[in-house]
């Protein structure tokens, strides 16, 4: 189901905005929003599964320093990059970042920064793929900073507890994690990431049996998260874990413990329910330890720290 509403954000969170603005490249980059959205949709019109990408580059950037860009960063010869860790090993779509952050240095020079296009491609991608549409504050400079040693994501084999506690640290709450985690409605999962469940009497029978003809000894394939809208983002991940057809273990979790098994349960008979609080987890999300002012810098490149 297409989410045919706009959710404009018109509260405060508790944390440190300083100059983020919704509109803050009004006057120094007027076009930079649409620029972003129009590369990201010719991207999304060849390859849908950027919304994927997106979505886990952004989290996976916010929960390491912040929402800095710092997962931007290649490694150099003395210094190994969150890019080098293996929580990071498959995230993708850094080649989308750099034409954006291109196609911006052409125009407005030293003005757009890499957190606030990661934030900005990630939410155009989530509404091309079906889901909400909403307006997210900007103003992020990038990070000084960027360490494969800092990286400490909650994983796949996380229990719901566990990743609770991830989740505390950056400030967000128990409900904002079940619905950050709704997120994997889109996008796929390689076996080895799941491949210890395919014995598991918590995933469905049909599904155990079709994963262990996809996953073979040999090589790492993928499989889709949601097994019915796959490419469209909606609230069917919540149905199909509760039908336990979740492929990965802290997936079926949530529909299977206490903490979290009222919440999926709701988010499973109320699409609208669920989008808004998925806007409301994300945009806090984006706003974790960012950069403002005169913290950090505007990179020109993405994949550098200015010189």
């Amino acid at each position: 189901m297409k989410y045919l509403i706009t959710i404009v954000m018109l509260f405060v969170f508790p944390f440190a905005f300083g100059d983020l603005r919704v509109g803050f490249y009004g006057s120094s980059c007027p076009k930079a929003e649409e620029n972003v959205r129009q590369i990201v949709q010719r991207r999304f019109n060849r390859d849908r599964s950027i919304t994927a990408a997106l979505l886990r580059m952004h989290f996976h950037d916010c929960f390491v320093r912040g929402c800095d860009a710092s997962i931007l960063i290649d490694s150099t010869k003395g210094n190994q990059s969150e890019k080098a860790s293996g929580a990071n090993g498959t995230v993708r779509g850094f080649e989308l970042i750099d034409e954006i952050k291109k196609e911006l240095e052409t125009t407005c020079p030293s003005t757009v920064s890499c957190a606030d296009i990661i934030t900005l491609a990630t939410r155009d991608s989530v509404a091309m793929a079906g889901g909400p549409r909403y307006d997210v504050a900007t103003g992020r400079r990038d990070g000084l900073v960027s360490r494969a040693s800092d990286v400490a994501l909650p994983g796949p084999g996380s229990t719901v507890a566990g990743a609770q506690r991830a989740f505390a640290a950056n400030g967000l709450s128990l409900d904002e994690m079940v619905t950050l985690l709704g997120a994997h409605t889109i996008g796929v999962a390689h076996c080895s990431f799941f491949r210890n469940r395919l014995n598991d009497p918590n995933m469905e029978a049909g599904l155990r049996a079709k994963l262990g003809r996809v996953c073979r000894p040999n090589g790492d394939p993928t499989a889709f998260l949601d097994q019915n809208t796959s490419m469209v983002f909606d609230n069917e991940f919540y149905n199909q874990i509760i039908l336990k057809k979740g492929l990965l273990f802290i997936d079926q979790q949530l529909a299977l413990d206490p903490l979290s098994s009222k919440l999926v349960s709701d988010f499973a008979g109320n699409s609208a329910a669920f989008a808004r609080s998925f806007v409301n987890a994300i945009v806090k999300m984006g706003n974790i330890k960012v950069l403002v002012g005169t913290d950090g810098e505007i990179r020109k490149n993405c994949r550098v720290f200015n010189k």
